[in-house]
Order: structure tokens, then sequence, then C-alpha cells
């Protein structure tokens, strides 16, 4: 009996006594995670007031610019067979043209390409007139005075639908970058004169800001025609002697970047 007594009154004890443990490990892991978190907000707090309150700094602003003459020149060309007047087929002009590209020195395979066909079937179809096919090119030609060639051919054959969609340069993220170096060199130059004026010396970049770029070209999100460039030279004079080559002159492409800097101030 006494046995019986015993065994679990022996039992009860060790189950509170693991209770007692388990309670004691919660608490310890919630008061390291309460100090851990603590720590943490401080050495942030810390930084923060080091970088922004306690460290003395001079504010700049660079500005840079370059203008760029493009070597890529975008042309759209349109034939209608409604302009050809029935003097020859759209296909006919076509190779005409190709004719002429090769002529001076186009790689049409290259930097020719067909963007659209089209033909006035609905109109056809509901009033009965004659259907009338037209095709659109896009021409890239890497001058102005290339440009201005093409302008002169391909209006001998009777192609005078032609606009300037776009100008662009192949190398142009390389000026981007240039110009964005050349704007925070600015700062920085002007950080030194102004901490000069008061007997003091800048040390390291401490925030670096780069605004909005600002490109601009001629033709930028438009289509341009000859309105938008200046050609000297260009007509037909009705004689068989030779013509001289048109002079065509493109506005340049300008970049331009500001950055706003922050340097160490130093004593």
């Amino acid at each position: 009996m006494r046995n019986r007594l015993i065994l679990p009154a022996v039992k009860k004890s060790g189950e509170k006594a693991n209770l007692t443990n388990n309670l004691n490990l919660i608490q310890m892991r919630n008061l390291f995670l309460i100090i851990l978190a603590a720590f943490s907000l401080t050495s942030f707090s810390q930084i923060g007031q080091k970088n922004f309150i306690d460290q003395n700094y001079i504010e700049v602003s660079g500005k840079a610019e370059m203008e760029i003459i493009p070597n890529e020149i975008y042309l759209k060309i349109i034939i209608d067979e409604k302009d050809l007047k029935n003097k020859s087929s759209l296909d006919e002009t076509e190779k005409l043209m190709i004719k002429k590209l090769k002529d001076i020195d186009i790689d049409v395979s290259k930097n020719l390409a067909i963007k659209d066909m089209v033909s006035n079937f609905r109109n056809y179809w509901i009033i009965g007139s004659t259907i009338n096919a037209k095709k659109e090119y896009q021409l890239m030609v890497n001058n102005a005075t290339t440009a201005g060639r093409v302008f002169q051919e391909l209006e001998k054959i009777g192609i005078s639908n032609i606009s300037i969609e776009k100008i662009d340069h192949s190398d142009i993220q390389k000026f981007k970058n240039e110009v964005k170096i050349n704007a925070i060199k600015a700062a920085k130059e002007k950080a030194g004169s102004l901490s000069d004026a008061i007997g003091q010396k800048i040390g390291k970049a401490i925030f670096i800001q780069e605004f909005n770029p600002f490109m601009h070209d001629t033709f930028q999100g438009k289509s341009a025609g000859m309105s938008n460039i200046v050609v000297r030279a260009y007509g037909h004079s009705g004689k068989s002697a030779a013509q001289p080559e048109p002079e065509i002159e493109f506005e340049k492409i300008k970049l331009e970047y500001s950055i706003l800097a922050r340097f160490e101030l130093l004593p």
C-alpha cells in the first residue's frame, strides 16, 4: 500500500519540475529577443544620426551638356499607286527605288525594311472604286548628305512622300555616361571652390542623386518632313548638267544631366 501511495507523488513532482524548466526557458528566450531588438534600434538610431545630423556636409548641384551629330537618320518612304498616276506600277517603282539607293552606295539589304503594305479593299467593295496599293518603308542612312541625296534621287522617279522619323547615334549610351560623369565632376569642383572660400576642405561623397535627364532632338516624338531641316542647292534645273549635291544640316542631339551631391565638410 505504501508503494502505491509513493509512486504517484514522485510522478507529479517530476511533471512540476519539467513545467518550471519550460517556463524558465520561455522567459529567457523572450528576454533575449527584447534585448536584441533594443540593441538593433539603438544601433540604427546611432547610424542615422551620424549620417544626417552629426556629420557636417556641403550640398551642391552639378550640370553638364553635350551636343552630338547624329549618325543614324531614319527616313520613312511611302510609295502610293495613287501618286504614281498610272505612269508605273508599285512594283516597278519599288525596283527603281532600290536601284537608285544602290547607286548612292546604300546597303538596301541591311538598311531598308518594309514597314507596312495596305490597299483600299474596303472602298472597292463599298463604292466600287479602283484598288490602290501603298507600301511604307523605313530607310536608315548615316549622315545628312546621304539623306539629302535620297530625297533628290527618289524625287526623280516620282517618290516625294518622304519624311524623317527620328535621328539617333550608335554610341548614344556612351555619350550619356560621359555627360553624367562630367556632371558629378562639376558638382565636386563647385563644392571644393565653396569650401575653400571658408577655409575648409571637402571629403568623400555621402549622397548622390541624379535628376531626370534631358534629351532633345529635332524629330523626337514626331515625324518630321523636309521643313524641319535646312537644304541648300536642292531642286531640278531642267538642264542636263550635273546638279550639286544637296547640303543638309540637322539640329544636333542635345544631352543634359544634373546631379545633386553631398560631400563631407572637413575642418
